[in-house]
């Protein structure tokens, strides 16, 4: 059973997502939080697998939240969840250690597949949230690849596999075009995620792009 904690300062927001999921097998609501303070409270009492948490609200906003969350015990993964323009949220929240990140209005069965994929550990960004990324570390000065001391201890084919994650292909599509094992390959991500020190793909593809092993645009 997959635990979900909601996190939104509007109550029919709330309400909303609990029908979607709590009419889903496999998925339970374990708690609902007003505000990033409320979340970061609850979530020892809670013990949500996923947390579904909203960017703006008073008091304490998703971002913060979700920071003090990923740094505390809580194994629990943030998703977070907003209506607004991107560009000023995508690069803080996974830096403060969300998952995934997906508009409000995205259909239930995205919302669905979404908690699922990170609750079995792998994370998720919306098509647009991803090209906004993109976009928004190719505005920024390039960092030096010593600044990020993992991405030099990375073997030639677990770069080849970070440049593949970074096009947002599947483990699978990745061991169909480097003619590999899908096995072989989930080990590839599991070596390239402990020496970025990353919880998850997408902080790892972040630091590909930053770090200058992935060009936005390129192959």
């Amino acid at each position: 059973m997959i635990r979900v904690m909601l996190v939104d300062d509007q109550a029919m927001v709330r309400t909303g997502f609990r029908m979607i999921l709590e009419a889903e097998p496999g998925i339970t609501v374990v708690g609902e939080a007003f505000d990033g303070r409320d979340a970061v409270e609850m979530v020892d009492r809670a013990r949500p697998d996923v947390i579904l948490m909203d960017v703006r609200m008073p008091n304490m906003d998703g971002i913060e939240a979700c920071s003090r969350i990923c740094a505390g015990e809580s194994s629990a993964r943030v998703m977070m969840l907003t209506t607004f323009d991107l560009d000023d949220y995508v690069h803080a929240a996974l830096h403060a250690g969300a998952s995934g990140f997906l508009l409000k209005d995205a259909p239930p069965e995205q919302l669905i597949e979404a908690i699922r994929v990170v609750a079995a550990g792998d994370a998720l960004l919306a098509p647009s949230v991803t090209q906004t990324l993109i976009d928004e570390i190719a505005r920024r000065p390039r960092r030096q690849p010593e600044e990020f001391p993992g991405i030099g201890e990375l073997t030639e084919r677990e770069s080849d596999v970070i440049r593949l994650m970074a096009r947002g292909l599947s483990n699978g599509e990745i061991a169909g075009e480097l003619f590999l094992g899908e096995a072989t390959v989930k080990t590839h991500v599991g070596r390239i995620l402990a020496k970025l020190g990353a919880r998850d793909r997408v902080q790892a593809v972040v630091a590909a792009y930053e770090s200058g092993l992935v060009v936005p645009g390129g192959d």
